[in-house]
């Protein structure tokens, strides 16, 4: 008999507070891929001063999972619910997450979260440099040049400065 092959989506899972690092290794050692996006920052405590690694997403994991695995997943004790629409958990488009991942592997570069509502920019591709491939909305803020990936269903955009000369113009894809 042939096993059944099921696909796997990406979906963001809300986590217990300060829980991020517990949860992300807690189903590691269970063979569930999930990714925790780390940023370091310089920290000052009042007798020395220390580079942390702190969650990008303060209270979010994102998780691949199938059907069989879902369950799973948000029976751990650190996880408090999948982030949701209608009752049912928002798949992330794969392209996102790789967006993410490499916006946070080039140390130079710095990545910013907001939650305010940004309006929708041009939508482009990087080109050129280590963010080739890449595609997200192309906007100004704080009188800057960049680019912005969405998770509409977390209610957050990330984004960091781009060059315009490293980048073209897509055209969005109608269904």
């Amino acid at each position: 008999m042939q096993a059944i092959k099921r696909p796997y989506f990406w979906h963001a899972i809300y986590t217990r507070s300060r829980a991020e690092k517990r949860l992300h290794q807690e189903l590691c050692s269970k063979d569930i891929e999930c990714y925790l996006p780390l940023q370091k920052e310089l920290r000052q405590w009042s007798d020395r001063t220390k580079w942390v690694e702190e969650p990008l997403l303060r209270s979010y994991l994102f998780v691949k999972v199938s059907e069989r695995e879902y369950y799973n997943v948000i029976n751990s004790v650190f996880a408090v619910r999948y982030v949701t629409f209608g009752g049912k958990a928002v798949p992330i488009p794969e392209q996102q997450i790789e967006a993410l991942r490499l916006f946070l592997e080039d140390k130079n570069r710095k990545v910013d979260l907001c939650s305010d509502h940004l309006e929708k920019g041009e939508l482009v591709e990087v080109v050129a440099g280590p963010l080739k491939g890449i595609q997200g909305e192309i906007t100004q803020i704080k009188g800057k040049n960049r680019i912005v990936i969405r998770f509409d269903s977390l209610g957050t955009c990330v984004y960091t400065d781009i060059s315009l000369d490293t980048i073209k113009q897509v055209q969005p894809v109608t269904h």
